[in-house]
């Protein structure tokens, strides 16, 4: 039992040096819809690159619609770890919002107005350097953006989150009491081999030399 609690430590230990020293992996997310009169609204585009040992060379444009046929509008560039203020309606309202890797390649919306309601679409650029062959590829994702006064949320969406913030408390208190327990077994095992120590030191050294003679017929 002692040498499974010890087991168990050892784990805890080693999994929150894990947490804390693994590199976070890259997940194509969805952006958010909805933004808020007056408020920022960061526009999500996510880009994973299968090879990141690969050098790529990286160009992100975006691009916004009023509607869906009118004319797309150039708003926004981002190459050689140069961001474009692109002039126009969003002009000094746009600030990059993304990743060193350029895996995100999000923008970040400032002092929302109605007008802004639209399709933004985010075209990414990747031209991989294989010596003389630079093979490329692109990709395209769309963002229907509607401004509102207020901010909204669904009801499975805060049920979600509830239920997410007690699992973790519930798994925090469970990893607490098992380490609590754990550490009293030990702790209890340790004094009780330090008490047979003990006692075993105060016999006397002419009964450990000559122990009782056996009982003969």
């Amino acid at each position: 039992m002692i040498t499974l609690c010890r087991v168990h430590l050892e784990t805890l230990v080693l999994l929150i040096f894990v947490v804390q020293l693994s590199r976070p992996v890259c997940v194509d997310v969805p952006s958010e819809t909805e933004a808020v009169l007056g408020k920022s609204m960061k526009l999500t585009c996510i880009s994973c690159m299968k090879r990141e040992e690969v050098k790529a060379k990286t160009r992100v444009d975006w691009y916004y619609m009023a509607a869906a046929k009118e004319n797309k509008t150039h708003i926004y560039q981002y190459e050689n770890a140069s961001p474009v203020d692109v002039d126009g309606p969003f002009k000094g309202r746009l600030a990059w919002n993304g990743s060193q890797d350029l895996q995100d390649v999000s923008i970040m919306i400032l002092n929302v107005t109605y007008n802004d309601s639209g399709l933004y679409e985010c075209y990414v650029l990747r031209e991989f350097e294989f010596g003389f062959f630079t093979p490329s590829f692109t990709v395209m994702k769309n963002i229907s953006l509607i401004v509102k006064e207020k901010a909204t949320k669904e009801t499975a969406a805060i049920y979600s989150e509830i239920m997410m913030y007690l699992l973790l408390v519930f798994l925090t208190l469970w990893l607490l009491l098992e380490m609590v327990y754990c550490y009293r077994k030990i702790s209890k095992s340790d004094e009780q081999a330090q008490d047979t120590a003990t006692n075993y030191l105060a016999i006397p050294s002419e009964q450990k030399d000559n122990p009782a003679a056996p009982v003969t017929e």
